[in-house]
């Protein structure tokens, strides 16, 4: 999990940034009207619309916005019809990359996507180059400043959770659990009154690719800029930085 808690706190820390100036609702609104369509607008019944709701809550979306981007899914009211993408490639110092974008032009995003990749020393590779690196997990840290480690594992066991780590570098428990269980797992936490620092379905990369340097430093950079780009959801890769790097991407 090497580096991973680190960049979820990061992305958390400046979706609240980027929820001022209003680019995460858009991102948000594209990503619920998407899961609407696909499974249906009553989040009770759609996984999918039901956690990214809870995202959009967490990042204060206005109730307003998130209705109607339910209603464009459902066709309630028109809107554009997005597709869904994956692209594979490396970023610098060999690092496995997945780029999961929501766009109305496939053609377009994946040009622009290529050109920021060759610009930043990275490279697009064929379908199913780095995707076996990665598995679909449920993800929630807790801080350790707020329980200890015995508490918590006796909540996460029963929760149905998969997994606990304690990385003594970290400031974060995490918890890893099947995608289908982070609702109820992350519910149950919150009944016994532990807060949640970050709470997702994410992409976890089995294995790591320790970078330093200047490599490192790119490598944070084309994250960045990738993440920045209007069409792209996520961005997942399989890094492990120095800490003084990432510290430094956290400003």
């Amino acid at each position: 999990m090497a580096g991973h808690s680190k960049w979820a706190q990061i992305k958390h820390k400046k979706a609240a940034v980027d929820a001022k100036r209003g680019k995460i609702f858009s991102k948000l609104a594209k990503e619920i009207s998407v899961a609407a369509r696909l499974g249906g607008g009553d989040p009770s019944m759609n996984p999918r619309l039901r956690t990214v709701i809870e995202k959009a809550k967490s990042a204060n979306m206005p109730q307003e916005n998130i209705k109607r981007a339910i209603q464009k899914g459902t066709g309630e009211l028109p809107g554009t019809s997005y597709e869904e993408a994956t692209y594979e490639g490396y970023g610098p110092g060999g690092v496995a990359m997945l780029i999961e974008v929501l766009t109305d032009n496939k053609n377009r995003t994946v040009a622009e996507i290529r050109h920021l990749m060759n610009k930043h020393g990275g490279s697009l590779g064929e379908a199913g180059c780095v995707s076996w690196i990665f598995e679909k997990k449920g993800y929630i840290l807790v801080s350790k400043s707020t329980i200890d480690e015995e508490t918590l594992m006796d909540v996460v066991i029963e929760a149905g959770a998969e997994d606990m780590k304690n990385d003594p570098q970290e400031e974060n428990y995490e918890i890893i659990t099947a995608p289908e269980d982070l609702h109820q797992v992350k519910e149950n936490l919150k009944e016994k009154g532990i807060k949640i620092e970050v709470a997702e379905i994410t992409m976890l990369p089995k294995t790591h690719v320790r970078i330093e340097g200047e490599t490192a430093t790119k490598m944070i950079r084309l994250m960045e800029i990738l993440e920045d780009h209007d069409d792209v959801q996520n961005v997942y890769a399989n890094f492990d930085v120095p800490d003084e790097i990432m510290a430094e991407a956290g400003k």
